[in-house]
């Protein structure tokens, strides 16, 4: 019974650093609190939301009565996230005879923060001159995710595949993003 457990209790106290490349882009670190949970946090880049996000965004504040959005442009796209997910083996199950594979969910806290350059006309002002406002648009709100990752026995490494949803509760209330990403980590 013993040797079926040393795989598994080989991950507990675990460190990986690496590459998160989707959506969001990050660089993550991932560690073992036992054989079962682990936490990570990723700092990176996220994608913007739709034009039509924006829009309505702008719609729902304009700087005036009389503004009309004209268009919008996004920078300075930054993403914070921090999770905790339940990890398990699934070697046997498929067969796999060199290496590991896990399995996890998990749920997580993520914050989002994107520069927007609005361009807008005011008929009060001049019908013809473009005007423009910077907005720092901060979405808020938890995850839920699940995935998979391989160990290789013979390399420090292992390699990740996952999906997500992303709920907002701040700014815009239940505005949900799906979310995902492939990924290396290495461990140490």
């Amino acid at each position: 019974m013993m040797i079926v457990l040393i795989p598994v209790l080989t991950f507990a106290q675990e460190s990986s650093v690496g590459l998160r490349l989707g959506e969001p882009l990050s660089i993550t670190y991932k560690t073992f609190l036992d054989e079962n949970f682990s936490v990570e946090g990723m700092i990176g880049r996220a994608g913007v939301n739709s034009a039509q996000y924006y829009r309505r965004s702008f719609e729902n504040n304009r700087p005036s009565s009389n503004a009309f959005y004209a268009g919008h442009s996004t920078g300075n796209v930054f993403s914070i996230n921090a999770r905790i997910a339940y990890n398990e083996d699934f070697t046997d199950e498929f067969g796999i005879t060199e290496g590991y594979l896990l399995g996890y969910a998990g749920v997580g806290g993520q914050i989002r923060s994107v520069r927007v350059n609005y361009a807008y006309t005011d008929s009060s002002i001049s019908p013809t001159t473009v005007f423009g406002e910077n907005r720092t648009n901060i979405d808020f709100g938890p995850e839920v995710f699940g995935g998979a990752e391989y160990y290789f026995d013979d390399l420090p490494i292992n390699v990740f595949a996952e999906v997500g949803l992303f709920m907002e509760l701040l700014d815009r209330f239940g505005h949900l993003r799906l979310q995902g990403a492939i990924g290396v980590r290495y461990i140490f």
